[in-house]
């Protein structure tokens, strides 16, 4: 009989609490403040769709994310532990926050209870929704029946092939977290400009600007065409999808703009839509859209 093992993750992976609860995955939500003295867990005591309200309501308010503590992540490796259960914790790429220092300490004090205890960290080197297609990745294998020390290494293979290819609305979010110079998110509040992003082996990269939505989002689909192009992606051995944040609509116009493209190159037929969470979306806006492709991890 194969043995259980479960598959953790905090709550940048931004899958939807009916997907996370289908799939067995255990979600250690991140917290959020939108007047820094009130922490709510995402996605428990604060819906998505609220606070994308509340940022579009209140566009002058810059709400705060906070990562998980330590003892989050205590309290649900040790009761697996005592169950003999082999666990595997996929976090939020270290640039961005320190909620893999609370899993790996979190793991360090079970393992003084239980020494025998099987519990891997691992830095997906990504967020949001391309952290929860490596979180299914890690699922889908497991439901292969892949053993726990070839679940390890074939998520570990599949990182290096990881993008995200996105747009946003506004740079004033980015600039007042700090994720870009002041005087470049200056200029471009001035000039209204759209920027494109790129995150690759966990950090952001400046892809381009242009001047309005639309363009920002046919040259996101170009971007993603481009390293199609490089990698030789096939439906066989990738996976797609797009994240959006407030519009929905929105995402299924850029949807429909994109898979003509995909279908082409890839033979991949269907984009799923995710809508990206709280903890991107204070950095983002309300209104980022774009990609998110990896590698399957059994191709690897």
């Amino acid at each position: 009989m194969q043995e259980k093992i479960q598959i953790i993750t905090d709550g940048s992976c931004d899958l939807a609490r009916e997907l996370t609860k289908e799939k067995d995955i255990t979600v250690v939500p991140f917290y959020v403040s939108f007047d820094s003295e009130t922490y709510l867990k995402e996605m428990v005591e604060l819906d998505v769709r609220k606070f994308y309200q509340e940022m579009v309501d209140h566009p002058d308010v810059f709400p705060k994310t906070s990562m998980p503590s330590v003892d989050d992540y205590y309290q649900i490796f040790r009761p697996l532990a005592e169950k003999k259960i082999p666990m595997i914790c996929i976090c939020i790429t270290t640039k961005f926050s320190g909620s893999m220092q609370s899993a790996t300490t979190a793991k360090d004090m079970v393992l003084e209870e239980y020494p025998d205890a099987k519990i891997t960290v691992i830095d997906s080197t990504v967020d949001t929704v391309l952290q929860g297609l490596y979180v299914l990745e890690a699922c889908r294998i497991r439901d292969l029946g892949y053993s726990y020390e070839k679940m390890v290494e074939s998520l570990l293979a599949i990182r290096e092939s990881s993008r995200i290819f996105f747009t946003i609305g506004s740079i004033d979010y980015l600039k007042h977290g700090g994720r870009i110079g002041k005087l470049m998110g200056i200029a471009g509040s001035a000039l209204k400009i759209k920027p494109l992003i790129t995150l690759k082996e966990g950090e952001i990269h400046n892809s381009g600007v242009v001047r309005n939505r639309e363009k920002s989002m046919k040259k996101v689909i170009e971007m993603l065409s481009q390293y199609i192009d490089e990698r030789h992606v096939t439906k066989d051995e990738y996976t797609i999808n797009i994240g959006y944040g407030y519009d929905y609509e929105e995402a299924l116009r850029f949807r429909e703009m994109a898979l003509p493209m995909v279908k082409e190159k890839t033979g991949i037929e269907e984009l799923p839509i995710f809508q990206i969470g709280a903890t991107i979306a204070v950095h983002t806006g309300p209104y980022p859209i774009g990609f998110g492709i990896i590698k399957r991890a059994d191709v690897v």
